[in-house]
């Protein structure tokens, strides 16, 4: 076995450096636990930042992908798989659009919604192509999805970008309806801003987005690439809301931790794409799409997405007892479902590597806001031993 001072070795001079990592190597996970290569527990409320919703080697979807290695991994999107159209009438259902795309990745997902936003508001008109997001946003690295996020930070240095994107604050109807206008072509947002924050919109703000959007002939995108798959308890986040838009788009839980990304769109909408318009060589191959079917069979169903909803509250009602012990040092607990962010008045990786030593995964976002996005199968005697370590670590941080 390869020792553990070679494997930081070999990735200092070979890999990237584009992580800043913990000093820890994983080796296998069960349920809501990974495990080190020294057989150390750690309960795990990142999830592979919202991806292992149903935990780490849950038997079913370890099954399926088995099953499904041992047939058929990959072919091209030339041919037919069952796999995939199983997947995308799933998904087409839940999402109560018409048409479903599968990609490898979140931004990859993302890059495909505004590809065809603009190529639909060039149907309209060749001038309609501005997309406007916002502040805070998160959408991806690629250039297209780095542009349209909206924290100047992660573009600093990668110019020229793209044109055709601008900003507004999140929240704030009223500067919304004052950037739009007959060359709007989409208005790209989290359902729930998750890197920037873990910011929720208010019922008014999401409906009059909505009501904006029609209003210009534009296009509402909501990127549910962290708040979808059952992660705010519903299957889709916008389910809180009332509303629909006319593409969402998907990654991170989809699979369970297998690569795939996705976005779904009304039948008008996708009608603007033909036949090499957009394309895909891995995306929607049978081995993720066999995944994917086992995550929304699983995640759709009523009880467990009570579950969610149940442990959300339970977990939330845990944070505010921290805050509660804590009001300086805790400003604000928010989100939904299980996406939830306790905002400090300091930066929080001191936080995040003390937890760590005491056998607890979570996550600082934002500089300040340690982010809870657990899988979704936890217990209440996980969460309780979160607050605990919580409440340890806090009491020891000046």
């Amino acid at each position: 076995m390869t020792q553990t001072h070679d494997i930081y070795t070999l990735d200092t001079q070979h890999y990237l450096p584009v992580f800043k990592r913990y000093p820890l190597i994983l080796d296998h996970g069960d349920g809501a636990y990974l495990y080190d290569r020294d057989g150390r527990r750690y309960l795990d409320f990142l999830a592979g930042i919202a991806v292992n919703v149903l935990g780490h080697a849950y038997p079913p979807l370890v099954e399926a992908i088995a099953r499904q290695a041992g047939r058929l991994i990959h072919c091209s999107n030339l041919y037919y798989t069952a796999e995939q159209a199983t997947a995308a009438e799933k998904l087409v259902k839940l999402s109560g659009l018409g048409k479903a795309f599968f990609a490898n990745s979140g931004a990859e997902a993302n890059e495909g919604a505004i590809k065809l936003a603009r190529r639909h508001g060039y149907r309209l008109s060749p001038q309609k192509s501005t997309i406007i997001s916002a502040t805070a946003s998160f959408h991806g690295r690629t250039l297209a999805t780095l542009t349209a996020t909206g924290q100047p930070k992660y573009r600093e240095g990668f110019g020229p970008l793209p044109g055709g994107f601008s900003y507004v604050h999140y929240g704030d109807g009223d500067a919304l309806a004052a950037a739009m206008d007959d060359n709007t072509c989409a208005v790209l947002l989290e359902t729930v801003q998750g890197e920037g924050g873990v910011h929720v919109p208010t019922r008014d703000y999401l409906a009059r987005v909505r009501e904006l959007c029609d209003a210009h002939g534009a296009l509402l995108i909501l990127d549910e690439i962290q708040s979808g798959i059952g992660r705010c308890g519903h299957f889709f986040a916008y389910e809180h809301y009332g509303i629909r838009p006319d593409i969402v788009t998907l990654a991170k839980g989809l699979g369970g931790g297998v690569p795939i990304g996705a976005f779904c769109a009304t039948d008008s909408v996708a009608s603007a794409f033909g036949p090499g318009d957009h394309g895909t060589t891995f995306g929607g191959n049978p081995l993720a799409c066999a995944a994917a079917n086992v995550v929304m069979d699983t995640v759709a169903a009523p009880d467990f997405l009570r579950h969610v909803g149940d442990m959300g509250d339970y977990l939330r009602d845990g944070l505010e007892s921290l805050r509660a012990a804590y009001p300086g040092r805790i400003r604000d607990v928010r989100g939904l479902g299980l996406l939830l962010g306790l905002e400090l008045d300091r930066d929080g990786r001191a936080i995040v590597d003390a937890c760590l030593q005491e056998g607890l995964i979570i996550n600082c976002t934002a500089g300040n806001v340690l982010r809870f996005v657990p899988p979704l199968i936890i217990e209440r005697e996980h969460i309780n031993t979160l607050i605990t370590t919580l409440h340890r670590v806090l009491a020891q941080i000046a």
